[in-house]
């Protein structure tokens, strides 16, 4: 458990891991109403995931590096596959229950990691982990950084555009502004709660124009009305 009282993943993950009791985080945003996370969609088996998720796992090379691992289950089926994974997140709790199911897992910002991979796996929307736009191409470089020659970045997200559409189709925000996939959240769950933290929705044709800025090229794996999953590679 964190002592600090902000690692609500955390603490649902050990939670659920214990006892089995479905429960729930609750996202808040500041654009649109609070989300819901089920504890047990934390614990998703391969059957249970989402296609984009399954063809990712399918897709994964060499020595894999899982982003945001949460509780570890890509991770845990690539490892019975025969890979060598590092997973890592900021959740303290996240990694104390995936070093106790045997994955080697680390407390560790992302930015700050040096060795290189040839697989950098990026799901649920991981991302988002650049916080908005203008810092997206800050986190490709490093991604690139991160990965061996023949590497890749496997990563999935939304065209959140949906979100500001009226029924007549047309927009209720001015798109000439701030970027619409650039979302504001904060999490709880019980006592636990995070600080509000920027996350990234970005549409393909801008993740493929950042990409491009930092010599690197995309490839759109699968594509399910708003959703994609994409591979990045060096140019």
């Amino acid at each position: 458990m964190s002592a600090s009282g902000k690692d609500p993943l955390g603490r649902v993950i050990l939670d659920f891991s214990k006892d089995k009791v479905e429960r729930q985080i609750i996202v808040e945003s500041d654009i649109c109403d609070d989300d819901f996370i089920d504890a047990s969609y934390l614990f998703r088996s391969y059957e249970e995931m989402p296609k984009m998720e399954q063809i990712a796992l399918e897709q994964c090379t060499g020595t894999v590096l899982d982003i945001g691992a949460g509780a570890g289950i890509h991770s845990k089926i690539l490892i019975e596959k025969g890979f060598t994974v590092k997973a890592i997140d900021v959740s303290e709790g996240a990694v104390e229950y995936m070093k106790s199911i045997g994955i080697d897992a680390e407390v560790q910002d992302f930015f700050q990691v040096e060795e290189q991979y040839d697989t950098l796996l990026m799901m649920m929307n991981g991302i988002g982990i650049a916080g908005e736009l203008a810092n997206l191409e800050h986190t490709l470089l490093q991604a690139k950084k991160m990965l061996r020659e023949n590497g890749q970045i496997l990563c999935d997200s939304t065209d959140v555009k949906y979100l500001y559409m009226d029924d007549e189709g047309g927009m209720w925000v001015d798109l000439s502004t701030e970027y619409y996939g650039n979302f504001h959240f904060r999490m709880h769950y019980d006592d636990q709660s995070t600080d509000w933290f920027d996350w990234l929705y970005i549409n393909f044709d801008k993740l493929e124009e950042a990409a491009n800025k930092v010599g690197m090229k995309v490839e759109m794996l699968c594509e399910e009305e708003t959703q994609y999953l994409a591979r990045i590679t060096h140019n």
